[in-house]
């Protein structure tokens, strides 16, 4: 659909509830902000170290970014920020730089304090210079990028996305090029299962990882490097994503934008609900995220397809629509634009419904029609995927139709053997031949489709559509917290002081500082 269908309001859709509907994600929105503008994790005091440039891990394989934060915690807390008591202990000590003072300290060597007055002045522009240097570099990527598109051509939409991961970065570096050469425009590297629940960003390349491939900055690099040659070989520019969530969300983002990745796995609640990460962990983590996100011009994939595997499609058609609203409001708010907003949902209706592709098609185009402006990322069919591999084509590639008559914008590649194994290399090549053909086939169908007025497309996209005003009052009403606890996203029940990682949460004191919050605030004013 062009912008100019977009505009014709298909659905017939009430502006009025619509506003309403963002008011209220915004009024429920507003106490999560407020807790994170106040607070600090050890995770956002980490990403400052590493956009000062440190860099490496000690023997056992913890970075010198978690020691160096763990002993100025033990000496002066963290609700002061990291940056002045290290560039304090920097210019007052006799160590050559960061990396130094952070072996040093780790075997107790240096003992570190709150400087006040002058001292405290050197420290701030000190610190603000060093991590100025590493937010320069991710500038500096977001320009290659857009230098890169203009030399070399971007992909029509939809994107074609899709996943490789084998656990071994040097085997999913031909996968992934190869998967370019068949029509990808999106490389996905998932995560190995698991790290999203380590509080600590793993070093190196990797060669060992269950169902994924660990996320670390050298192999963001490697796989960047990777698709930049693919990219020039092919004449269009193919985009790297991975996933900024879990106890390590802020540092993930950093590395991405220092490495120049293109799009981020990135949702406000994915690790509450799914991973068990502490709520206020979660929010706090994912604001400084995306602040970074929006420097680096990242897209953001939202985790709402998530919510139908664990709940009935239909039921909780609702919830989706409210987790996008509060993901679009936080995003907003963290300085991301409505082009960076890649919001989630799926195709995940059971196939025994009776008319489940028409409800399919309301779902779809109610999101479609309710944020015009962003990318929308839409997941294919998994919960009902089989050992059936010839059904689950089919089912496929109705899903790959579906989101070719509303226009979805990036387009998950969906595996016939979902239901069995990882996928192999001839079961991606089918499956984007699946892809290739429904795109071919329905060029510009998009303008031919016009639901009718009081079919059923639009009566269940009116119908979502104030189930999810009714759930945003009260969700406003109650808290978004509260709304957690009762499990009203993805069934799970997730209360604000349980879960991993809130012991790394710390109020900000008055004197708190943090010069990549600075620096990123100050351009977003």
């Amino acid at each position: 659909m062009t912008a100019v269908a977009r505009r014709r309001n298909l659905l017939r859709l009430d502006p009025a509830l619509v506003r309403r509907a963002r008011r209220l994600a915004s009024q429920a929105a507003e106490p999560v902000v407020e807790l994170a503008r106040t607070h600090t994790t050890s995770s956002v005091e980490r990403s400052v170290l590493r956009l000062a440039g440190l860099t490496g891990a000690d023997a056992e394989g913890i970075p010198w970014v978690n020691r160096l934060v763990d002993a100025v915690r033990a000496d002066v807390g963290l609700e002061h920020g990291v940056a002045v008591p290290v560039f304090d202990a920097l210019l007052t000590g006799d160590h050559v730089d960061v990396s130094t003072l952070a072996q040093k300290a780790a075997a107790g060597g240096v003992h570190f304090r709150v400087p006040t007055g002058r001292p405290a002045d050197r420290a701030r522009r000190a610190a603000k210079r060093a991590v100025g240097a590493g937010i320069t570099r991710i500038d500096r990527n977001r320009q290659t990028r857009e230098r890169m598109i203009r030399r070399l051509g971007d992909p029509p939409k939809p994107w074609i996305y899709l996943i490789v991961a084998t656990g071994d970065i040097h085997e999913d570096i031909p996968q992934a090029q190869a998967a370019a050469r068949a029509g990808a425009d999106v490389i996905a590297v998932i995560r190995s299962t698991g790290q999203s629940l380590l509080d600590y960003v793993p070093e190196g390349a990797t060669r060992e990882g269950f169902a994924g491939t660990y996320a670390t900055q050298e192999n963001f690099r490697l796989m960047r490097a990777a698709l930049d040659e693919v990219s020039g070989e092919l004449g269009r520019y193919v985009r790297l994503t991975n996933y900024a969530s879990g106890l390590c969300m802020p540092e993930i983002a950093t590395l991405a934008g220092l490495e120049r990745l293109d799009m981020m796995l990135n949702d406000c609640m994915y690790g509450i609900i799914f991973r068990d990460i502490n709520p206020q962990r979660t929010f706090i983590d994912q604001r400084f995220s995306r602040q970074i996100h929006a420097r680096a011009g990242i897209v953001i994939n939202t985790g709402e397809d998530n919510y139908l595997t664990t709940a009935d499609a239909v039921d909780a058609a609702h919830t989706v629509v409210v987790s996008q609203l509060l993901n679009e409001r936080f995003g907003l708010e963290a300085g991301l634009t409505d082009a960076q907003l890649g919001l989630g949902h799926a195709f995940e209706i059971n196939p025994a419904v009776p008319q489940q592709f028409r409800l399919e098609l309301a779902h779809a185009l109610l999101v479609r029609e309710l944020f015009p402006e962003a990318p929308l990322k839409y997941m294919p069919p998994t919960k009902h995927m089989t050992g059936n591999v010839f059904f689950g084509y089919l089912l496929d590639a109705f899903f790959n139709l579906a989101g070719i008559l509303t226009d979805q914008e990036i387009l998950l590649v969906g595996m016939m053997t979902e239901g069995i194994v990882t996928p192999f290399l001839s079961d991606r090549d089918l499956a984007l031949e699946n892809v290739r053909y429904v795109r071919d086939a329905c060029s510009g169908l998009t303008q031919d489709f016009v639901p009718a007025r009081d079919g059923l497309v639009v009566r269940r996209a009116h119908e979502v559509l104030a189930e999810s005003v009714d759930l945003l009052e009260k969700v406003a009403a109650d808290g978004l917290f509260e709304a957690i606890a009762r499990g009203t996203f993805g069934v799970t029940r997730r209360p604000a002081d349980g879960g991993r990682g809130l012991d790394g949460v710390a109020a900000r004191a008055e004197d708190y500082y943090n010069p990549a919050t600075e620096i990123l605030e100050a351009v977003a004013r």
